[in-house]
């Protein structure tokens, strides 16, 4: 079994020596994924079942950043956030929640007054200058991912991989030097880059272990499974499903997915092959409460 890798979630520890699942709660009307989309009531009630599904962790974005999408203003950002985040500080106070946002604003007021334990900014402190200075600030877990300098980008590179890992190792680098200790590392897969070059990306993703931080994997429903399959966000969990095994095996830490009941399975079994002479699998029990996952 691996070394031990834990976060510091609001003075709880989180381990990632084995993956967890971060489930998508979006607060947009305008998500890419229409499934995902959640408000009022339902929220709760959606957060609870990712929970008690298997999620260690609920990411709340109330900004869509699908290709071609116009960002909502911060207030209208806000607002959403502070009425979603209001009921599972209430709700459901020992969850563990991330804030997706690209806003430095954001960022500090969501963890300065909510439970929020985690930010997840898309842009890795590209789109907004105020970013990293809340991040330096709040030194909470961050996740880092490799985007385009401008929403909606392509980026010219010399040797495609080798830049995206180094343009990574020089902005942890800076976070270290702010005294951000916790730092989670997402490739960006859509973000500046082609169908092509996710797929390459994806291919050479075990070299992303030189960076020595868990690694966060968001592909659930993307363009890399529909453009790829022909088929919709709505057609696109078997080949999510087969894209998130593939990461496990490459080293990702952390799915990040719309669908955590299988997301959870493919856990499951990525451990029961991974530590296949330490199991006794019983057929008549489900994924979640078999001996194999219990003795895991």
């Amino acid at each position: 079994m691996e070394s031990c890798c834990t976060i510091n979630v609001r003075g709880r520890l989180l381990p990632l020596d084995e993956p967890v699942v971060m489930g998508i709660l979006n607060v947009t009307p305008d998500s890419f994924y229409s499934c995902s989309r959640v408000a009022g009531d339902s929220l709760v009630e959606r957060a609870r079942e990712m929970i008690d599904a298997g999620a260690a962790i609920i990411d709340v974005g109330a900004c869509s950043t699908r290709p071609g999408a116009g960002f909502v203003s911060q207030d209208e950002e806000l607002r959403r956030l502070h009425s979603a985040l209001e009921l599972l500080d209430k709700e459901l106070p020992d969850a563990v929640v991330s804030v997706d946002t690209f806003r430095g604003k954001v960022a500090l007021e969501c963890v300065r007054e909510h439970n929020v334990a985690i930010v997840n900014d898309v842009s890795g402190f590209e789109w907004d200058s105020a970013m990293f200075g809340a991040v330096a600030e709040l030194r909470v877990p961050y996740v880092l991912t490799h985007s385009a300098a401008e929403p909606g980008g392509l980026v010219e590179y010399e040797e495609f991989v080798p830049d995206v890992i180094k343009h990574l190792a020089q902005k942890m680098w800076r976070l270290r030097q702010e005294g951000v200790a916790d730092i989670i590392v997402d490739p960006g897969f859509g973000f500046g880059k082609s169908l092509g070059q996710n797929y390459e990306l994806f291919a050479a993703m075990e070299h992303f272990s030189l960076l020595d931080a868990p690694l966060l994997v968001g592909i659930s429903r993307k363009s890399m499974v529909t453009k790829l399959l022909g088929v919709d966000a709505c057609g696109a969990l078997t080949g999510t499903v087969a894209l998130n095994m593939a990461a496990l095996e490459r080293g990702a830490r952390i799915l990040r997915v719309h669908d955590v009941p299988e997301a959870v399975q493919v856990i499951d079994i990525w451990k029961a092959i991974k530590y296949s002479n330490n199991i006794d699998v019983d057929p008549a029990m489900s994924s979640r409460q078999s001996k194999a996952t219990r003795d895991l």
